[in-house]
């Protein structure tokens, strides 16, 4: 099946869902859930809701419950308003986003924490050595203005000095040259 299609039946059946728990479930137990995504498989015969709930884990565990009891009634409600042949089935599940964002906003914050407590060591520290650790280069000397250009002896350079430059035969490849026959 053509995965744009799920992605657009997947929309349809979160709306549904969320217009279903929201005027015709009546369970008490059932809290302030959010329909937040519904996934289906490309074959499309099953579906996965994701909701999240505002609320203690008690209302959670209730909400969770009443969803499972109600998911025939949603079910038939989705083949009823999508006419799909087959109808999938559905499964609810609590969905972990807020969950993860809560989790790396406190990991932010701690992190800021840290930040602002090394600053505060920081301030007024000195260095431990010099104030310039580093080693500064004696000034290059002018050797060419004590010595004649003319005195210089060609003979004196190193003769390996410019080996690397001399043309060397290219490395032969296993078996390039050679044809079968």
């Amino acid at each position: 099946m053509d995965p744009a299609r799920a992605r657009k039946l997947g929309g349809r059946i979160a709306q549904i869902t969320a217009e279903m728990l929201d005027r015709r479930i009546k369970d008490p137990r059932l809290g302030f859930v959010t329909v937040t995504e519904a996934r289906l498989t490309n074959d499309l015969s099953a579906a996965t809701v994701f909701y999240t709930v505002y609320g203690s884990d008690e209302e959670r565990a209730g909400t969770a419950a009443a969803l499972a009891s109600a998911v025939g009634v949603i079910r038939s409600e989705i083949g009823r308003q999508t006419g799909l042949r087959r109808t999938p089935s559905l499964e609810f599940r609590p969905d972990t986003v807020p969950d993860n964002a809560k989790n790396i906003e406190d990991l932010v914050a701690r992190a800021r924490e840290a930040d602002a407590a090394l600053a505060a060591v920081r301030e007024g520290a000195q260095p431990a050595g010099d104030p310039d650790p580093y080693r500064v280069p004696a000034a290059p000397r002018d050797e060419s203005a004590d010595e004649d250009p003319a005195d210089e002896d060609p003979a004196d350079e190193d003769p390996g000095e410019n080996d690397h430059l001399a043309e060397t035969p290219a490395p032969r490849l296993p078996g390039a040259g050679y044809s079968r026959s």
